[in-house]
């Protein structure tokens, strides 16, 4: 009988670790010291600063891991609403042994007489339970769960959107009523319109129409905001000139922009960490969505399903873009010039593009106001109609049809498929906010004379009266027809074109009805639909206060109808992109809209006369001039302190407190970028650890099957 392996001193290695001999053997092995010495993360000891313990090194390893698995622990606890029996839990012994003794002490504080222990458990819990309620009360949260399963993230981020659109229309319309309609009836029922009699240097204003008004006419004057609407709380000159009204009117128009540029701005910060995330291949590895994606506490057939699809989903999506970028990774110079060519080529003819759409929208808007004036349209009311509509129509038009133009642009500049979603926003958005500028601009150039004060139409008054002797009433029924519009535009080709075409494929088997009634939803274009409408709310609601109340309406039905529509008639997407891109890309093109509509409305309050016949302000030199001339009847004390935050002496501690706080979150930031970097480099070396002692233990394995 053979004798066993026997345990010798020599092969003790300066861990503690025991390594047996064989009697065989003609001398020991290595010792274990000896094979860490020579691991790749031990090469690197003297590079990674003092204080780092080689492989095998005696320590208090054993204290470290007991104190990491307490800390595991008590963060586990804290995310726990009730206490859970510790042998429920699916953690290390060591782990629920922590547990068992946390919850015993939160017992001892309970029995306790410590008022202070007692209050901080229950102020603890009572946290989590309202974080959990205020999510359980998002509305829509299954909705968009289903969506995101059936149809991938990229269709659930614009729901998502449309659902914090509507929240900020919600904030807007209750702000603008209690801000702007309560003051005009508390302080007494408003005046009617002026009448014809009424005598001013700049003419007259009588909106009210006069005679029998027949059915037909009250349609038209629903669809353009003339007529009956055009003296009502809908538009601006239907406001009183009165003190305590124009200063409310006009804060509100300030309140709103501040919290919606808040709202937004913390979208997109908690948007940027997930690109960023994204970006980093952090977390887009296929080993993260195999291994870490799966939800363990799902129920329910339903919700397995749903998580299924979106991880298959996520995994469709990074495997296309890996295969393009594997694909790029390959090319030669003559393929790169070829590519980039290409690209110049193509965006040559987007800007050619983009340049007719504007000139044909300035060319609208001037031509509406000569077709107005002869007799043929203003015989004809459906004729009039039209031609109040052309600019409405024309930047519809363009709209609809320039988009998926840069859609089928898009895939042959060769990038991947999210970068390909990022570029055709920004042309479409490109376009539908420089539409909106260049319609306003024809607009400042009716009402300013070109911007011409001296000119013989505007001399008088500062704005060409005789034609506008309302110019903010005539701003904001352009804002209420581009409205009403979109509106009216997604009603037709939800009705006219996507139900046809799902009815189509129903009817025509095979591969034709396939092709031609196959849809998709069409992220880009929904979204910066979304994006173009909250920016003319924007830009109109000084010029139609109640034009926010009806956004959340308009929204309200959207959400419902969208859905109806994706349901119904849409088809998964066959490419689908990352959602994490887009989830900070469009509250990004959000604030660029919010941005570009405070360039009108702030000109129009600073440098543009207000009119002298209609409005709150009607009177002043500038709609401004009625923040100082308020604040000059305030106490001595109030507007010393107000007028110290306009002077220098506030501003430029202001300033430099600004770029302190600014510097010490950039070198913090650095700080922790290092550190994510050496933790990084530290998992690598440690990859390449387990890969050297799998490749000695093979060679060891080796050695004693040859002896």
């Amino acid at each position: 009988m053979e004798a066993g392996p026997t345990w010798e001193p020599e092969a003790w290695g300066s861990s503690g670790v025991l390594h047996p001999t064989s009697p065989h053997s003609p001398a020991p092995g290595p010792s274990l010291s000896s094979v860490l010495n020579e691991l790749p993360s031990a090469a690197t000891l003297r590079y990674r600063g003092p204080g780092v313990l080689p492989w095998g090194a005696s320590g208090e390893e054993e204290e470290d891991g007991e104190s990491n698995v307490q800390a595991m622990a008590e963060a586990a606890q804290k995310e726990l609403g009730e206490p859970i029996p510790s042998r429920e839990l699916p953690w290390p012994m060591q782990a629920r042994r922590t547990h068992r003794q946390s919850h015993a002490r939160d017992k001892v504080a309970q029995g306790s007489g410590s008022r202070v222990a007692q209050w901080a458990l229950w102020l603890r819990r009572s946290k989590e339970k309202t974080q959990e309620r205020l999510h359980t009360l998002q509305p829509w949260a299954w909705t968009l769960k289903r969506i995101g399963g059936q149809f991938g993230a990229g269709t659930e981020s614009y729901f998502s959107l449309l659902r914090f659109l509507l929240l900020l229309n919600v904030l807007a319309s209750v702000l603008k009523a209690c801000m702007t309609l309560l003051p005009t009836w508390l302080e007494g029922t408003p005046p009617g319109p002026p009448g014809p009699d009424t005598s001013s240097p700049c003419g007259f204003y009588n909106p009210d129409p006069q005679g029998l008004v027949t059915f037909p006419t009250h349609l038209f004057s629903l669809l353009s905001g003339v007529g009956f609407l055009e003296w009502s709380p809908l538009f601006y000159g239907f406001y009183p000139p009165r003190q305590h009204l124009a200063v409310t009117y006009l804060c509100s128009v300030f309140v709103i922009g501040l919290l919606h540029l808040v709202l937004i701005l913390h979208r997109s910060v908690s948007g940027l960490k997930q690109t960023l995330l994204a970006e980093s291949g952090v977390l887009t590895s296929y080993s993260h969505r195999v291994f870490s994606a799966w939800d363990f506490g799902l129920r329910g057939d339903v919700h397995v399903r749903l998580r299924h699809r979106i991880i298959l989903y996520e995994l469709q999506v990074e495997l296309e873009e890996a295969v393009v970028r594997r694909q790029a990774a390959v090319r030669t110079l003559s393929q790169q010039a070829k590519v980039w060519s290409v690209r110049v080529l193509l965006n040559l003819l987007v800007i050619a593009l983009l340049g007719a759409a504007f000139y044909g929208v300035y060319w609208a808007t001037g031509a509406t106001v000569k077709l107005q004036e002869t007799p043929l349209v203003q015989e004809m009311p459906l004729v009039k109609l039209g031609v109040d509509y052309l600019p409405s129509i024309f930047i519809s038009g363009v709209n609809f049809l320039l988009p998926p133009v840069f859609k089928l642009i898009a895939p042959l500049e060769g990038y991947t498929r999210s970068r390909q979603i990022v570029f055709i926003l920004l042309r479409t958005v490109f376009l539908r906010l420089a539409s909106l500028l260049v319609l306003l601009f024809s607009l400042w150039n009716q009402i300013t004379c070109g911007g011409n004060a001296e000119a013989e139409e505007c001399k008088t008054c500062g704005y060409k009266y005789k034609e506008l002797p309302c110019w903010e009433t005539r701003l904001g029924q352009e804002m209420y027809k581009l409205l009403i519009f979109d509106l009216l535009t997604g009603l037709a080709v939800m009705l006219l074109i996507q139900f046809p075409r799902k009815l189509l494929c129903g009817l025509c088997p095979g591969p034709l009805g396939r092709t031609v009634g196959t849809q998709e939803f069409q992220v880009p274009d929904e979204v910066l639909g979304l994006i173009y409408a909250q920016t003319v709310v924007w830009v109109g609601s000084f010029f139609c206060p109640l034009l926010p109340m009806l956004n959340t309406v308009k929204f309200l039905l959207l959400f419902y109808f969208k859905k109806f529509t994706l349901f119904s008639t849409c088809s998964p997407a066959s490419r689908t992109f990352r959602a994490a891109t887009v989830n900070f890309f469009f509250p990004l093109v959000l604030l660029l809209g919010l941005t570009i509509s405070a360039v009108p409305v702030l000109y129009s309050i600073f440098l543009i006369p207000p009119s002298k016949l209609c409005g709150p302000f009607r009177g002043q030199s500038s709609i401004w001039a009625k923040i100082p001339e308020s604040i000059s009847s305030l106490p001595r004390i109030t507007q010393s302190f107000l007028f110290f935050l306009g002077t220098q002496a506030f501003a430029v501690p202001l300033l430099l407190i600004s770029s302190i706080l600014m510097v010490y979150t950039l070198v913090l930031a650095n700080s922790y970028g290092r550190l994510i970097s050496e933790l990084k480099r530290q998992i690598e070396m440690e990859a390449q650890n387990k890969v050297f002692l799998a490749q000695r233990a093979v060679a060891l394995s080796s050695a004693s099957g040859a002896l």
